[in-house]
């Protein structure tokens, strides 16, 4: 299955989460999108509240199911609860904490520094998004690429960077400090309803 390219405002929209990360999809009209929208009751099974969960993660991060699956099953070899691991994996990808530090403003442009060759891991050209960064390891843009008006807007634009992450606005330098407790990650997922739909498989 590919990955996802459509419109993320539509589908932020009908899963009643900001996929973006920014909230704006639902600022104005936070319901689902379509002629019937605002009036939509449907009854979901039990089967969809566990598919639905599944997509918004997916969507979230941008994964193809191949990819997104891959990983989910290496997080349940891990020692832990599986669906916070998986958690934490997705979270370790480079194209995330690009995200995450504030140097793009959505995922999808922080992929595509990456895919680019703008972004370094200690001092180290890396241009795959989905490469697996360890705790202590230092993420940075190569010197002409922190002259990119897009970089620019999104560092002005970034509000607060997660706290296990430290960022230096100066050199436009971050290090991914520790792996995320799940309390820092998003409360709107239910990763257990997750865990669940890839069981009954």
């Amino acid at each position: 299955m590919a990955r996802f390219t459509g419109s993320l405002w539509k589908k932020s929209r009908r899963l009643g989460i900001s996929l973006t990360g920014t909230g704006k999809e639902l600022e104005k009209r936070p319901y689902a999108p379509g002629q019937h929208g605002p009036t939509q009751r449907k009854k979901i099974s039990e089967y969809g509240l566990q598919l639905q969960e599944k997509q918004k993660l997916r969507y979230m991060y941008g994964l193809n199911e191949r990819q997104y699956r891959s990983m989910f099953d290496e997080a349940g070899k891990m020692q832990g609860i599986h669906g916070e691991n998986f958690m934490v994996l997705l979270e370790s990808r480079l194209d995330n904490l690009v995200f995450r530090l504030g140097l793009a403003k959505t995922r999808k442009q922080a992929r595509q520094l990456v895919n680019h060759g703008h972004v370094l891991v200690d001092g180290s050209r890396v241009d795959i998004p989905s490469f697996r960064v360890k705790p202590e390891q230092t993420i940075s843009l190569r010197e002409r690429s922190q002259k990119l008006d897009t970089v620019k807007e999104a560092v002005e634009a970034n509000q607060m960077v997660p706290e296990y992450l430290t960022f230096d606005e100066d050199t436009l330098t971050g290090v991914y400090s520790r792996y995320p407790e799940r309390s820092e990650l998003s409360p709107e997922i239910d990763e257990s309803l997750i865990v669940e739909f890839y069981s009954r498989k």
